[in-house]
């Protein structure tokens, strides 16, 4: 009997697993798909990207940073390095890739992954029932269409979707002058023409990662992407010079924007696609959901060790709903400025926008705003990855935090805080950074600082 059953094999679940299951919890993750998902780019935002060095895995890959990062397509980068991160920019991978590098480091820690397909779920006040599997929790990682969602009639508010666009992974056998020759900001690779609205983005070695949309004909979500469908498009908005060479994978998406009014109800928590959904303008969607990972799954491992303090599974809703409730308004809001066929008072706003973007401390708060550098809970703040000088020699904070305990991080001369009982790793050290030498820090496993004096709120 797993201490926790985790519905969905996605990012989201491989990486609250591998917590847990460094936690030392034991956990079964249930994946109904029998083998990798579509090689579908994505972009790491510089947030997520420092998560993943948090705990040893390496965001990159070897693959190379992207461009920065944009807000609804306006033709003004994004400074991610002013918010003092390794990671300023957006780092591009693809979802199968990141999913089998989380999958290796979870089942490393001992995290149990199946296939397997959810299709009865039962709660009480002791634990949860799976198809026969018995847990203490179940944690439903199972995207946007959630069947534990389902299962549980767990009402999911918001708005429907106002359109469905296509995303294609395709080869051009020719290519005509308006195609993108290179991987470049957002707002150099869109484009509008005769009725489709595309960004068509070069992704190496002939291959093109082909997002578009008809602002007339709505394909069924559920329709199959055919050859025709995107030799048309291509047609319409690059010239019929342009042809399609092969169609190697595709999918459908929309802009619906929903969210749970709770995380938690009971046994049963929430998080990712099957918490949230909002329209993928700003490239959120993956990184909002291993952000949610990060901050349940030091909070849950201690709740099944019991060793966790009164409420603090709470502060998982407390902490992540709002910031989901965040992304969902700033996605709303880069809707106004994307959508095909703008009016004449649209444009007027963009271009003030635009020109407020410009500004370093407006593009200060939109870049932390869209790589969730920004990001900090009431009482908790995100610490960049500082340098630092150990009895043993120069590190780094992540390095300190690779064990996903909890961090007491002495960088003067400090006495021991009240409630000091070996729960968290003490390290005293030196660092070069002028805004935190001497200082001394309470570090959540999740990479937030809170204040010293509450280390038994926290820790227990």
């Amino acid at each position: 009997m797993p201490d926790v059953l985790i519905a969905g094999a996605g990012p989201t679940g491989l990486l609250l697993a591998a917590e847990l299951a460094l936690a030392g919890v034991s956990v079964t993750v249930l994946e109904r798909r029998a083998g990798p998902g579509l090689p579908r780019p994505v972009g790491l935002q510089p947030r997520t990207a420092e998560l993943l060095d948090l705990r040893g895995l390496d965001p990159a890959d070897g693959e190379a940073d992207g461009p920065s990062g944009h807000f609804a397509g306006l033709p003004v980068p994004l400074d991610h390095s002013a918010w003092q991160t390794r990671h300023p920019r957006v780092i591009n991978r693809t979802q199968d890739d990141v999913e089998a590098m989380l999958a290796r480091h979870a089942t490393q820690l001992g995290a149990d992954v199946r296939h397997h397909e959810v299709t009865e779920v039962d709660v009480d006040a002791d634990g949860v029932t799976v198809d026969g599997i018995r847990a203490g929790w179940l944690v439903a990682c199972d995207g946007a269409h959630s069947t534990v969602r389902r299962l549980l009639g767990v009402p999911f508010p918001g708005r429907t979707e106002t359109y469905v666009a296509t995303l294609a992974h395709i080869r051009l056998a020719a290519a005509s002058e308006l195609v993108p020759a290179r991987a470049a900001h957002f707002s150099e690779v869109t484009r509008q023409a005769n009725g489709y609205w595309s960004m068509l983005t070069p992704l190496g070695d002939g291959a093109h990662r082909f997002v578009f949309g008809s602002t007339t004909a709505q394909p069924g979500r559920d329709a199959p992407v055919s050859d025709t469908e995107v030799t048309e498009a291509l047609n319409a908005l690059y010239g019929a010079e342009t042809r399609l060479g092969e169609l190697y994978g595709a999918s459908r998406f929309n802009d619906a924007t929903r969210q749970l009014e709770q995380y938690r109800h009971g046994r049963v928590l929430f998080a990712g696609d099957a918490a949230h959904i909002h329209p993928p303008l700003g490239g959120q969607g993956l990184n909002l959901g291993v952000q949610d990972a990060m901050n349940l799954g030091w909070k849950l491992a201690a709740t099944v060790r019991g060793t966790a303090p009164s409420g603090l599974l709470d502060t998982y809703h407390a902490e992540r709903h709002p910031a989901a409730e965040r992304v969902l308004r700033h996605t709303a809001a880069q809707r106004v400025f994307t959508a095909p066929g703008r009016s004449e008072n649209v444009e007027a706003l963009r271009e003030i926008v635009i020109d407020l973007m410009r500004l370093p401390d407006a593009n200060r708060y939109f870049s932390g705003l869209l790589s969730g550098l920004g990001l900090a809970y009431p009482g908790a703040t995100r610490v960049p990855d500082l340098d630092l000088t150990t009895a043993t020699g120069p590190t780094r904070l992540s390095a300190l935090l690779h064990s996903g305990r909890g961090l007491l991080l002495d960088l003067g001369d400090h006495p021991l805080p009240a409630g000091f009982t070996g729960q968290v790793t003490h390290v005293r050290a030196a660092t070069p950074d002028p805004g935190y030498r001497g200082r001394l820090l309470l570090v959540r496993p999740d990479g937030y600082a809170v204040d010293p004096a509450d280390l038994t709120r926290w820790f227990g």
